[in-house]
């Protein structure tokens, strides 16, 4: 049923027939003065137009309802409206006779074919062939063309989790992340990172920390200003009004509702938009293509969203990428992630996630950054009881392979990478750089420690190398560890080197049969029981090799980590360096990954209580103990790998020691880049790669030579730095 009703009864709910009031002292127009203040928006010089203005105005089929409330701003050409309506109050900026250009796009300024209702419209903006523009704040220099509907309606939350005044809680929009049953649910709001999400969804026992984030979300983002106002506690009034930045280009769009849009995007074609805020600016301008459905939603910083993308009820974080039909239902997508072709449900992605194959499937799961999903893969869909879908984590590094199938629940340490195939049961793969297989033939599962040092160490070099290379992030609010080996690695290492050995121990052999072991002296297999669940055999595959290989592993990250702090900090010799990394100190054996960043738990459960005992009173604070942590974390993980080295050592090693140490450190790096150089020969030699090309010269022209690969110099350039480094620290020592 369509209903009649006055401009200010429609944007804040009140019933002038019943004799509701505004606030005392207040106009159906207050919280959009109040919203162009905050907004830090230099208030016009706003007049009426004059008698000649308006009859050139009628004159080109322009309608207002009243023309005392059309307000211009000088200076401003009449003649640049045209076939125009009006409604409530409109107020516009300079309008001069220029063109505004994007791209090949060029449209001349002015409003033409368009109905605006009750809004701001900033200087020599172009507005052509949109039906409907309805309560919003549009910057300078926009561009709007061919738009069916834009408008903002008076409970809008643009796409916060947020409750307005007189509103249900039933209303309020939660995502569902690592479970599909609920259980995990957090609130988006826009300025939310994956720090903030696994803070929420994974300590859902803290639940005097679960009602204060709720409660800060609220107070922050459901005010009438939203969180452009910092530190405001008013009342969640109804009525805010849209806004879309300044530059921003938007055309050929069918539906934009309740949508707010930051400067410099560019939105062409898109299908739907509602219940969202675009995060966009100058330095990371976000673009939305054609087709696109977006609902109940964040879009980050530097996003790009295309080809019929669909997503609803979602987070994505900075310089994150949606395109050819992804759709992310119900989950938060960490920043440099890009997800296309694919389906993504209920999962807490953190940034640097790459899934880019059609037919691939995550949901209900949680993993932890650095990933990559390959074709077919099918990840978590597969039910296999009565009860609601359990879940799957995964930390840094997950890599399933093609056609891949994974059933909830299931846990995986960091960079497993696992072999195409259907693994009938849940996994629980503790043994961090593995190689997972599902041997059919001989109907057992196998797992091979270390793989990734032993057998392709150049994927992991170059995937930590890439990573910081692609990050495009101007402001980088979430701190991200790229280096394969962090003090969270170390530590898994250390506990599979414990199981590794249980292990060996339980099928007969003894400690003695571990001492020396290389690629020269290895039993082959063991059994195991733990890591899937069935009946079936579990092996162990090169188990002394893996321990060799995990020792080599835990001392170059001990030492190199100490050489680079002490490198960054000249005025330490090796007394000071002991003193400064408390040489009698136990080891901080857990370490959380909170978005990507590592931290001590320590830290994260200090921060957990502060948040419950009401310390904080807005994200804003709980950010910047993100960023005490990233200052606190090099002398953190300087100490983590001393405590490391020492227990290599059994004892904290002496100055003679340590320059051994270093010594030894400088051949690990030098293998390191041998084995890189191995790795990109091998694939030049092989024969079946060659065999598509005529001969060497045609294969050099389309693959360029294995010597001149842009990551192999860079490999030799860094054992250069590395060495001298090693000799500036020698010298103190």
């Amino acid at each position: 049923m369509v209903e009649k009703n006055s401009i200010a009864a429609e944007r804040y709910g009140y019933d002038f027939v019943a004799g509701a009031f505004l606030p005392p002292g207040k106009d159906e127009y207050w919280l959009r003065n109040a919203q162009l203040e905050s907004l830090g928006m230099v208030k016009k010089n706003w007049r009426n137009p004059t008698p000649a203005e308006i009859e050139i105005l009628l004159q080109n089929r322009n309608y207002c309802s009243d023309w005392n409330h059309f307000l211009v701003s000088d200076p401003f050409d009449p003649t640049l409206i045209r076939n125009s309506n009006f409604y409530g109050l409109v107020r516009l900026g300079t309008l001069r006779n220029v063109f505004l250009k994007y791209h090949d796009f060029c449209i001349p300024s002015g409003i033409r074919n368009s109905t605006i209702i009750s809004c701001d419209i900033g200087d020599d903006a172009a507005i052509q062939d949109c039906a409907y523009i309805s309560h919003y704040i549009i910057g300078a220099d926009c561009v709007f063309s061919r738009v069916d509907e834009i408008q903002t309606t008076n409970h809008a939350k643009f796409g916060n989790g947020v409750i307005k005044d007189g509103e249900d809680e039933s209303v309020r929009v939660w995502i569902d992340v690592m479970n599909e049953a609920g259980g995990r649910s957090i609130l988006p709001f826009e300025d939310m990172i994956a720090a903030d999400a696994f803070l929420w969804a994974a300590y859902r026992d803290d639940t005097a920390m679960m009602d204060r984030l709720a409660q800060i979300t609220q107070e922050q983002y459901g005010s009438y200003l939203g969180s452009s106002y910092r530190g405001n506690r008013g009342s969640s009034y109804r009525g805010s009004y849209g806004i879309i930045g300044s530059g921003s280009v938007i055309k050929s769009c069918a539906i934009i509702k309740d949508v707010t849009v930051g400067s410099c995007a560019y939105i062409k074609g898109a299908n739907k938009l509602k219940n969202l805020t675009i995060l966009s600016s100058a330095e990371e301008p976000t673009q939305i293509g054609e087709g696109v459905e977006l609902v109940n939603g964040i879009v980050g910083y530097g996003c790009h969203v295309f080809y019929g993308s669909k997503a609803v009820r979602f987070v994505m974080g900075r310089n994150s990428n949606l395109k050819y039909g992804a759709r992310l239902i119900h989950s938060v997508l960490g920043d440099n992630s890009t997800v296309s072709c694919c389906e993504t449900l209920n999962n807490l992605i953190f940034p640097v996630h790459e899934q880019h194959h059609n037919n691939s499937f995550l949901i209900a799961s949680l993993v932890q950054g650095m990933s990559n999903m390959a074709a077919a893969a099918t990840i978590g869909s597969n039910h296999n009881s009565r009860a609601n879908d359990g879940e799957i984590r995964a930390k840094r590094g997950f890599w399933p392979g093609l056609a891949v199938t994974l059933k909830h629940s299931s846990c995986f340490a960091s960079f497993i990478i696992i072999a195409k195939g259907e693994y009938p049961s849940e996994l629980n793969i503790p043994l961090p750089f593995s190689l997972v297989n599902n041997n059919v033939h001989k109907d057992r599962l196998e797992v091979m420690p270390a793989y990734f040092w032993i057998h392709n160490l150049y994927a992991l070099e170059r995937n930590s190398w890439k990573i910081p290379s692609r990050d495009r992030r101007k402001i980088k609010v979430q701190h991200i560890e790229t280096d394969y080996l962090a003090p969270d690695t170390a530590e898994e290492i250390i506990t599979a080197l414990s199981l590794l050995e249980g292990w060996i121990g339980e099928a007969g052999f003894s400690s003695r049969d571990m001492i020396g072991a290389n690629e020269t002296y290895d039993m082959p297999k063991i059994s195991c029981r733990c890591f899937e669940q069935s009946k079936r055999k579990q092996m162990i595959l090169k188990p002394l090799e893996a321990i060799a290989a995990y020792r080599q592993m835990l001392r170059w990250y001990a030492v190199k980590t100490i050489a680079v702090f002490m490198d960054s900090m000249p005025e330490l010799d090796y007394n000071g360096l002991c003193a400064a990394l408390g040489a009698d100190s136990p080891r901080i054996c857990e370490w959380i990954n909170v978005g990507g960043q590592i931290v001590p738990a320590f830290r994260v459960d200090a921060l957990r209580q502060d948040i419950g005992n009401g310390k904080y009173h807005n994200w804003d604070e709980i950010h910047r103990v993100y960023d005490l942590w990233r200052e606190a974390y090099p002398l953190d993980r300087a100490r983590h790998a001393w405590a490391v080295l020492a227990l290599l050592q059994s004892g904290v090693p002496d100055a003679a020691m340590f320059k051994q140490e270093l010594a030894a450190a400088i051949e690990i790096r030098r293998w390191i880049s041998s084995q890189i150089d191995a790795t990109r020969t091998k694939d030049f030699n092989d024969s079946f790669r060659k065999a598509t090309f005529r001969n060497q010269a045609e294969m050099e022209q389309v693959l360029g030579k294995s010597t001149e690969s842009p990551f192999v110099r860079l490999s030799h350039e860094e054992d250069q730095r590395f060495e001298e480094l090693i000799a500036r620290v020698m010298v103190r020592l």
